[in-house]
């Protein structure tokens, strides 16, 4: 367990790079809201799991969870629990910092699925897992920032034989340097990861990223809920995009391996795929367009009007142009979810689902749609 985003904080000012929750807390009093919406639109279930893959320093989820206690008059009536997928000792740490000061203590056997427990100040529980099959099996809604573009890739490169997989091999000339080399041959990966329709030239697929949507739609399918994900990405345009970041600045993807941060535009059109027909798929949209679905303008506003002291202003007005201007993130990032089908009107109640005696009408999915929350 040495690799980088094990060994390491690498969020922040001092890290090798920044995500939307450190820029600005309204990122996730936004997300938060869109948790309540379509908790109430699966028809408010007693139970309500908050699932976060790759949690960073757990500000996205000190942002919700705060969103949740000033909507406390709506979600009370359900049990609120955290479940948090993380599988960096020193990341999870510092979340258990965030979330929930010194009330939290490691697991005494390594062996236990349960690596960390503890709650917050609100007597939420936290806990902490290395994998996602470890998190119970309950309505969840799952929560995946700036996650997928971490996870490993396989290249692929047309040539006149076929599809080739691009691999890294040492420079001849050098020992000490990288290189990128397209196989002679068919591989396993290149012979069944490409489809056979594909238009393009140069082709990512993150086979792992695949195995999760479809652990996420299964889950969803047979307990309700909802996955959000947000994230660098294409919907099935994107060719080369592999690139490294270190101290904030683009890298060399193969120059000093594990020191810098190593990331790849999600394909949505594959995880689309990889979701199957049992869950209902909506966007991509860009950031900017979700935020603003989400009211974002409306926040800000009120922010704005609230706020005297001049630098917190500037602050303010900063973030909301970090976030939403199409040339920095608002087109960079986009957002991506799968519901159950009932959540879009299709009569079909998922195994285990308590749901009110009465289900009210499918509301419009905020985020997705003009109409907001």
């Amino acid at each position: 367990m040495q690799g980088y985003y094990v060994r390491k904080n690498m969020l922040g000012a001092d890290g090798d790079f920044i995500t939307s929750p450190e820029i600005s807390q309204v990122f996730g009093e936004l997300l938060g809201v869109w948790i309540v919406s379509e908790w109430m639109g699966a028809g408010r279930p007693e139970q309500l799991q908050l699932v976060e893959l790759g949690p960073g320093r757990g500000s996205l989820a000190a942002d919700i969870l705060r969103v949740f206690s000033q909507l406390q008059s709506v979600v009370g009536g359900a049990s609120v629990s955290v479940h948090l997928v993380e599988v960096s000792p020193a990341l999870s740490r510092l979340q258990a910092e965030t979330l929930t000061g010194k009330r939290n203590m490691e697991a005494s056997s390594e062996d236990d699925p349960v690596y960390r427990h503890g709650e917050t100040a609100a007597r939420v529980s936290v806990s902490w897992y290395r994998l996602l099959e470890d998190v119970p099996a309950a309505f969840s809604i799952f929560v995946a920032h700036e996650f997928f573009d971490a996870l490993p890739i396989h290249k692929f490169q047309r040539t006149e034989k076929g599809w080739r997989e691009v691999l890294v091999d040492i420079e001849p000339a050098d020992p000490d340097r990288l290189r990128f080399v397209v196989a002679p041959t068919p591989t396993l990966a290149s012979s069944t990861l490409v489809q056979a329709d594909e238009r393009r030239d140069h082709v990512e697929v993150c086979a792992e990223g695949g195995v999760i949507v479809q652990q996420l739609a299964r889950r969803i399918e047979e307990e309700g809920g909802a996955a959000l994900i947000a994230d660098y990405g294409h919907d099935g345009t994107g060719t080369d995009t592999l690139r490294g970041f270190k101290g904030h600045q683009l890298h060399d993807v193969l120059s000093t391996p594990g020191s810098a941060d190593l990331t790849a535009d999600v394909d949505f059109s594959f995880l689309r795929r990889m979701a199957g027909g049992g869950v209902a798929c909506l966007g991509p949209v860009t950031q900017s367009m979700f935020l603003k679905n989400m009211g974002i303008d409306v926040r800000m506003q009120v922010l704005l009007r609230n706020c005297s002291d001049p630098s917190t202003r500037k602050q303010l007005i900063s973030s909301y142009d970090m976030l939403t201007n199409p040339s920095k993130m608002g087109e960079r990032f986009h957002f991506f979810s799968l519901l159950h089908p009932s959540r879009l009107g299709v009569p079909k109640k998922p195994q285990g689902l308590k749901l009110e005696k009465k289900s009210p009408a499918p509301l419009p999915v905020a985020g997705f749609t003009e109409l907001g929350f």
